[in-house]
């Protein structure tokens, strides 16, 4: 797998060897917030592995800390922080301590990307906690003598997927990936955007959002015309991620239950690519409990 960068918004992932027996799985991330006391590191450190053991790679859409504790934060409650992130140098730690957990993953890593948690960072603390967590997890890749480099995604942006098929034939699958907007969506979980992103994104296959930490897929069929003019039917998937970050916790109290959130799923999605009759069958998975 090659990964490149073609503008500030898109990426570009090739599979040149994809033959009879072929598959790849992708680990789609969003909502980590793995910096949060509430986040379940064991469990987002089991898709990690997971991801490995199935031989595959990983991207993350934003919000991957959490990062609320800055001096001029407005949201800062120091009772939300990590116990080894209590320090002068908060930003700093909680980015230390982002690379070593990271780093045995890193060298499977296509992308990060950032949420409104490293927006508002920047923002308010003036750091860019998703560029230098990039920095430092390629300066470990370098070291190692790794030839791969993790590529610095946006809040939205597009990863195209380019397959060599049989040595001969190509086929691209484009996703589409946006962090999120608006609030938890408690009714429609997100699903009347996802219709309007379908009437805009006519060309991606797949279309993946974050934010609202609900988790589903949905599969819109769709009815097209080739441009050799042969009718044709496919599947545009779209999938929410919830992430890692359980805020309501035993429901006794706290920023979500005081706003009267529900309890909300934890995990993540796969995209996975399968060889299907000298062509590339993609679909999306669930990984959420």
């Amino acid at each position: 797998m090659e990964i490149e960068r073609n503008s500030s918004a898109v990426l570009t992932a090739r599979f040149p060897d994809v033959a009879q027996g072929w598959e790849h799985w992708v680990l789609l991330r969003s909502d980590a917030h793995h910096d949060s006391p509430s986040c379940d590191r064991a469990l987002e450190e089991q898709h990690l592995k997971m991801m490995v053991e199935r031989d595959g790679s990983w991207a993350d859409f934003g919000d991957l800390f959490d990062a609320m504790q800055g001096k001029f934060d407005p949201r800062r409650n120091y009772d939300e922080i990590r116990p080894e992130d209590r320090c002068q140098k908060y930003y700093d730690s909680i980015g230390d301590h982002a690379a070593e957990f990271y780093e045995p993953y890193a060298d499977r890593c296509l992308m990060l990307g950032t949420g409104n948690h490293e927006t508002a960072t920047l923002k308010n603390g003036n750091t860019d906690l998703t560029d230098r967590l990039v920095k430092a997890l390629n300066t470990q890749l370098k070291e190692r003598g790794s030839g791969h480099e993790i590529r610095m995604g946006g809040y939205g942006g597009w990863v195209r997927f380019l397959f060599t098929i049989n040595k001969t034939k190509g086929r691209s699958i484009l996703l589409k990936y946006m962090h999120g907007a608006g609030g938890t969506a408690p009714v429609t979980k997100g699903i009347i955007q996802t219709n309007r992103q379908a009437v805009f994104l006519p060309d991606a296959n797949v279309v993946i959002n974050g934010h609202n930490h609900q988790g589903y897929t949905l599969p819109l069929a769709r009815e097209r015309v080739s441009r050799g003019g042969k009718q044709f039917k496919d599947i545009q998937w779209h999938g929410r991620i919830p992430g890692y970050k359980d805020d309501y916790g035993d429901g006794g109290g706290g920023f979500a239950v005081e706003k009267g959130h529900s309890p909300n799923p934890l995990g993540a999605l796969w995209l996975h690519f399968q060889y299907v009759r000298d062509g590339v069958k993609y679909k999306l998975e669930t990984e959420i409990e």
